[in-house]
């Protein structure tokens, strides 16, 4: 009777408009009404039950909806939006990090992780995220995610430097096209993941520890010692003090011990409070790019870049409305990680409008936390149908007394 067609909107209806219960109340404005803004705004044909919803989606693998991540990416592109996203001469920068989003001792599915703790079985899902983030940039842009999952002749439980071999050749193309930086934590920059990188044309920067990295370090050492070790240092005023933002790098360094360690270039940043001397920031990195006292700079500005991909991605999925970390639904098979896909395809849904209409920017700066933008929205599709989502946003846009804003 219904299309899978229905339940993915259906779903994706609930992610976007951050509510579990906007399909009940459509639902009876469709009795009172005959139609509801799940036809309009959404375009459902049919609206299934929440369980016929999720039975539907249980058997759909979660990379059927990668279609929708390339649609918005293309979007973006037609609207002239990714330059702000560009550094390194035109390079985009690629974060990858893992999440787990649903935990229990009790339901499980056939793709679930486990681990056994004191004798208990814990079942869970994870997921490889990346996002496109950029030093200067408030929001990030996700592509589509790698799953944690049973690997077919591997016993071996999935990990996220597995998931990163899986997605990095998957998405190779696109990758290549952004002339992408791929980065991410001390998981990843060991030589195996580095060297498919490189193999993939694509460039890294990666965090590099000296806990994990006994060889490189003994050569910064001793080159530190030979007073060899370029070093630059500049004050950067916060708005409340000054700060000393040292610099420190050097090129071609083994990243492993054997003759076949691959060549990289290693650079640190440290920044202290320039009256107490207090350490305010450390990270070292290890990366292909070629390092010079400029390019030193820019290099570690963009590897520090990957804290965005917590705050504003994993943190803003799991406190601002899109409660990533809620279990949906579970099912037997794929419901868990098609409910994932498609609340970050909310979000990124999100980030589009927020990018490339005026008039939900306006909005949204008016009314204040994304919470009262959507209990607003809400109300007002409770009572009224709109022809689509223009015709709402329009709707409150008048209710505003808005004139658009030149872009």
């Amino acid at each position: 009777r219904y299309e899978m067609k229905d339940a993915v909107r259906g779903a994706f209806a609930v992610f976007f408009m951050q509510s579990a219960s906007f399909l009940a109340h459509q639902r009876s404005m469709a009795k009172r009404r005959g139609r509801s803004n799940l036809e309009s705004v959404f375009q459902m044909k049919g609206v299934p039950s929440d369980n016929h919803i999720r039975d539907l989606l249980d058997s759909v693998p979660a990379t059927q909806l990668e279609e929708g991540y390339k649609w918005l990416w293309q979007q973006l592109a037609a609207e002239g939006k990714l330059a702000r996203f560009q550094t390194l001469q035109g390079r985009m920068l690629v974060g990858l990090d893992g999440i787990q989003f649903f935990s229990s001792t009790k339901i499980h599915c056939e793709q679930c992780g486990q681990q056994v703790v004191e004798g208990q079985t814990r079942y869970s899902h994870r997921a490889l995220t990346a996002l496109v983030v950029h030093p200067e940039q408030q929001t990030v842009l996700p592509l589509p995610p790698e799953f944690l999952l049973p690997q077919d002749g591997v016993e071996k439980q999935d990990s996220e430097l597995a998931a990163a071999k899986r997605w990095l050749p998957r998405h190779a193309e696109w990758l290549r096209q952004q002339k992408a930086v791929i980065l991410g934590d001390d998981l990843f920059s060991h030589q195996p993941l580095c060297e498919l990188v490189l193999g993939l044309d694509l460039d890294f920067i990666l965090v590099c520890k000296p806990s994990s990295h006994e060889t490189l370090y003994a050569w910064v050492t001793g080159i530190e010692r030979g007073g060899k070790l370029p070093e630059i240092s500049r004050r950067v005023w916060n708005g409340r003090h000054g700060e000393i933002w040292r610099y420190r790098y050097v090129n071609d360094l083994p990243l492993r011990a054997g003759d076949d360690g691959l060549r990289v270039n290693w650079c640190e940043l440290t920044v202290t409070h320039e009256l107490t001397d207090e350490r305010l920031y450390h990270n070292s990195f290890v990366t292909n790019l070629p390092l010079d006292d400029h390019l030193v700079k820019k290099v570690t500005h963009a590897g520090r870049a990957r804290w965005k991909h917590e705050n504003e991605g994993h943190n803003v999925l799991t406190t601002r409305g899109y409660h990533i970390k809620h279990n949906f639904g579970h099912g037997q098979a794929h419901l868990a990680t098609v409910m994932f896909s498609l609340n970050l395809l909310a979000f990124f849904l999100h980030t589009f409008l927020h990018l490339v209409d005026t008039h939900y920017r306006q909005i949204r700066a008016v009314l204040g936390a994304r919470r009262t933008f959507f209990e607003d929205a809400r109300s007002l599709m409770r009572w009224q149908i709109f022809a689509n989502w223009e015709a709402l946003i329009q709707f409150m846009a008048d209710g505003l007394e808005l004139e658009p804003a030149p872009d």
